[in-house]
């Protein structure tokens, strides 16, 4: 099987882990930086070239595309979509994963439990804005935010408003979200794939910081999910229709709160603290539906 993936970094800890474990299940492999793809559009005959070659006997892509070429990167899992490659993550699941609004929506709408969220087009009612998150403390969120860059934990209701005025006066989109104490600067994320999960893990935030993001030195250990943990975890993913998922959740008193499902979670992190391997399990799924 030939197996494209597409990434801008080849050596990236993910991108390398879906390289040896494709390799190691005997399967031709190749990554293609998407971003550098060109894509041709004529009526049916959807063509990708890359570095002046025609991509074509394409098997399966899997898509690892960076925020910040969602919209190209998408683009480009489309044409392949078009040419009736499988795809591990399919481009409208991506470009929904991708806006955080529109994703708690859908979450919402599919009854699992979420942080109180308030989203305003720049009103200048600011006041009542942190009052319906639940008053301060408070989070507010970029939408287009990453990695915990652009979120921001605002301890009282005067510095809130002031966060928010900011951030309206700078036409920046934000989210604002009721703080969960009780989560202790921690959350969970569970790696789906197929609709199984593969591995779960507890990632603490270093002491003083609520951002738990490994990225952001935080920790993480392996965690067995609750009965509840794990009903939340894969009806979020199917919500969204992603194949592939990484499902982060705040524990609360209420039960299991979905802060956000990622298209393309990484594989480092989860397999360092699980010891599974997860990137075979990604395999697998590709086989399964090729």
């Amino acid at each position: 099987m030939k197996i494209r993936i597409l990434s801008a970094n080849a050596n990236l800890y993910s991108t390398r882990r879906l390289v040896e474990a494709a390799k190691a299940r005997n399967h031709e492999v190749e990554v293609i930086n998407h971003a550098k793809c060109d894509i041709v559009i004529e009526k049916k005959n959807p063509v990708i070239m890359y570095k002046g070659q025609k991509l074509d006997h394409t098997d399966a892509i899997i898509p690892r595309i960076g925020a910040s070429v969602t919209f190209y990167g998408t683009a480009v899992v489309r044409q392949f979509e078009m040419q009736h490659v499988f795809t591990t993550t399919e481009s409208q699941a991506l470009v929904r994963s991708r806006d955080k609004l529109r994703s708690l929506q859908i979450l919402s709408r599919a009854g699992l439990g979420l942080p109180k969220t308030v989203f305003t087009n720049y009103s200048k009612n600011v006041k009542e804005i942190v009052d319906q998150a639940g008053g301060a403390p408070v989070i507010v969120k970029l939408l287009e935010g990453t990695q915990g860059i652009g979120v921001i934990l605002v301890e009282t209701r005067k510095a809130a408003e002031s966060v928010i005025e900011a951030f309206n006066n700078l036409q920046a989109r934000v989210i604002v979200q009721e703080f969960i104490k009780e989560a202790g600067g921690a959350d969970i994320r569970a790696f789906i794939v197929d609709g199984q999960i593969v591995g779960a893990m507890k990632r603490q935030g270093k002491e003083g910081e609520f951002r738990s993001n490994l990225h952001r030195g935080g920790s993480a250990s392996v965690i067995k999910l609750t009965d509840e943990e794990e009903t939340a975890a894969l009806k979020a993913a199917k919500a969204m229709g992603l194949g592939i998922a990484g499902v982060d959740m705040l524990q609360s008193a209420r039960g299991p709160l979905i802060l956000e499902v990622n298209s393309s979670p990484g594989l480092e992190g989860i397999e360092t603290a699980t010891g599974k391997d997860i990137a075979n399990s990604i395999i697998k799924y590709i086989e399964r539906n090729v």
